[in-house]
């Protein structure tokens, strides 16, 4: 999985939008699908018009450092999904807690590009991921 640094260069070099939302595919495609157990009801992400689902996994240390896997049933937020993961995956839930994911999304200038569904549901997808690195800090 690419890191949040490769995918921030990669986004600067794709000038067109269109080779962005290719590009946005691809983090999708390259993602490992999620088996059919996992995709629940409690690992749905809500607030998503399309199907999200999100894993987390900790690591049980002090501070616990969360590992997260996700999937979509859509080409293009599958894509959001992998920006997701590669921005908190691997993180301390302590650091999880303090990334400004709004500022790396307008880096990458997807509130200007992305449908106000789609942002809402990648919102979504952040403040799931901040729940659960609160609540493995809490265990």
């Amino acid at each position: 999985m690419q890191t949040i640094d490769e995918i921030t260069t990669d986004f600067e070099l794709l000038d067109d939008w269109e080779d962005r939302y290719r590009y946005l595919i691809e983090l999708g495609r390259a993602l490992p699908d999620l088996s059919p157990e996992e995709m629940t009801d409690a690992t749905k992400v809500r607030g998503c018009v399309s199907q999200v689902w999100l894993v987390s996994e900790s690591d049980g240390k002090s501070p616990p450092h969360l590992t997260f896997r996700g999937d979509s049933d859509a080409h293009i937020v599958k894509g959001l999904v992998a920006i997701a993961l590669a921005l908190f995956s691997g993180r301390s839930a302590d650091e999880i807690q303090t990334i400004d994911a709004e500022a790396v999304f307008s880096r990458l200038g997807l509130q200007d590009h992305l449908t106000p569904q789609r942002s809402n549901g990648l919102r979504s997808m952040v403040t799931r991921i901040k729940t659960d690195a609160r609540e493995a800090a809490a265990a």
